[in-house]
């Protein structure tokens, strides 16, 4: 956005989740993976009317969804737990040549037609590079989203072999297909339990239906 990201610390003291941050952070170390259909049926015939790209448009709806939820915003940032004020999308490129890909970010923007050019400028510049990242000047507060758009996966998981400070979700979504007059897109979404509950998570995935169907109002 215009304006550079603010982090705010959280005062574990005062916070009413530090029980829960602290259980599922040091004792029962928990992250949890959700799959579900998202319905783009509205969406799939306005982008196309519009002559947009799918891609940043559907990315746009999940970035808002994520700005939204302030638990999935939760994060340590040099080393303090706090929030970011926004998250900007970390994404991936692919190149179909080699079969490699890039990781790409973009500033989030919450007007859309300045969001879904960033990122297309941001595919154009990049599409020829080659390596794992290749734009440089990652922001601290980017999440990351990619998409492996050749399966309709029914499920999708991710975790690490190790600890680490890294609490911010992690989003895959998959090749959206017809289900009788409906179009369905297969998205998941990894969360650290330390930082969002099954709550939290629900009222993200809820929010980014509820987006996707109000499609005419920011398209």
């Amino acid at each position: 956005m215009s304006q550079l990201p603010t982090f705010t610390p959280i005062d574990r003291e005062t916070w009413n989740r530090t029980p829960y941050y602290d259980y599922y952070r040091n004792v029962l170390k928990t992250k949890y993976t959700v799959s579900i259909k998202i319905d783009i049926t509205i969406l799939i015939g306005l982008y196309k009317r519009n002559e947009y790209k799918f891609f940043p448009c559907f990315l746009y709806a999940i970035m808002r969804a994520l700005n939204n939820s302030e638990a999935l915003r939760t994060c340590i940032h040099e080393g303090q737990l706090g929030t970011w004020d926004y998250l900007s999308p970390q994404f991936t490129l692919f190149h179909e040549d080699d079969k490699t890909f890039s990781d790409l970010w973009s500033d989030y923007h919450p007007n859309f037609n300045i969001f879904h050019q960033n990122i297309l400028n941001d595919i154009e510049r990049y599409k020829n590079v080659k390596g794992i990242k290749v734009k440089p000047g990652l922001p601290s507060n980017f999440v990351p989203i990619s998409c492996v758009p050749w399966i309709s996966f029914e499920s999708i998981s991710q975790d690490t072999s190790h600890d680490s400070d890294f609490l911010k979700p992690i989003i895959r979504f998959g090749k959206f297909y017809q289900e009788q007059e409906k179009t369905l897109i297969p998205l998941s979404i990894y969360v650290n339990h330390a930082i969002a509950d099954g709550y939290h998570t629900s009222e993200f995935l809820n929010d980014l239906q509820y987006i996707v169907n109000d499609a005419e109002s920011w398209l």
